[in-house]
């Protein structure tokens, strides 16, 4: 799939991360990825970039709570400046800011503001989904209002194919919906065990073939690999992800 990168969310490899956060780096460099996505670690920005560029790695995407980005959001575009203009992306909705419909559109509006700040500083703001965004609202989910009341150029989508497939959709029908939307795409896989566990990238259940062609008609840039929770090792199961990933990218 040419001109679609490929990285890696660094939350999959958070055990190993918490106690060598360089080594953990230049591991995952070791593995295949040259991008990952993270959240802000040690040190200042500019200590986060000596160690990616260290070990090889871009940073493409900085998940950065809803309270800090609103609470200060040019901190934060300054920091996504520093460590190389990388994509700023609410990653989580605290459970009192998604009760009813008021709560999505004031969120809505807010995102909207803080994606303007970004787009005026010639960065991207994206909003990452769960399952939990499949509420109806009348006719529409909570993650379509969201988007329907925010513009493209200033909340962009980071769709998660696992929890769009837990919240009861397909995952590529989503992708479609978005197109041009979506420069960053979380690759995640489900198990067919009854608990809907997740697992590596084509070890489980969904579509990849499907996504991936969805991918390609829809402008994502970066695909990336997220697992929320490893059976064994996060490093084993990020380099059977990347090893199906990088085949399944690659292919014409």
């Amino acid at each position: 799939m040419a001109g679609i990168q490929l990285a890696l969310q660094m939350y999959t490899v958070r055990d190993h991360l918490k106690d060598d956060y360089a080594g953990t780096l230049h591991t995952v460099r070791e593995i295949g990825y040259d991008r990952v996505e993270t959240s802000p670690g040690p040190g200042d920005a500019a200590e986060m970039k000596r160690l990616h560029d260290d070990a090889g790695l871009t940073i493409v995407g900085l998940h950065v709570g809803l309270d800090l980005l609103e609470g200060d959001i040019d901190r934060w575009i300054d920091y996504a400046q520093a460590v190389g203009n990388a994509d700023l992306v609410c990653p989580w909705l605290p459970a009192d800011r998604r009760g009813g419909e008021q709560d999505w559109l004031a969120l809505a509006a807010l995102l909207e503001r803080l994606g303007a700040r970004c787009t005026q500083a010639g960065l991207r703001l994206a909003y990452h989904n769960h399952s939990f965004e499949f509420v109806r609202f009348g006719d529409r989910y909570a993650l379509d209002l969201l988007y329907e009341e925010t513009t493209p150029q200033n909340v962009r989508c980071e769709l998660d194919t696992y929890w769009v497939k837990h919240g009861g959709e397909d995952p590529a029908d989503y992708i479609r919906r978005y197109a041009g939307r979506g420069p960053l795409l979380h690759i995640k896989d489900m198990a067919a065990d009854e608990g809907r566990s997740f697992a590596e990238v084509g070890r489980g259940i969904l579509d990849w073939p499907a996504i991936r062609r969805a991918a390609l008609e829809s402008g994502v840039e970066c695909c990336v690999v997220e697992q929320d929770r490893c059976a064994g090792d996060s490093f084993a199961s990020a380099r059977i992800s990347f090893e199906y990933a990088a085949e399944l990218l690659n292919r014409e």
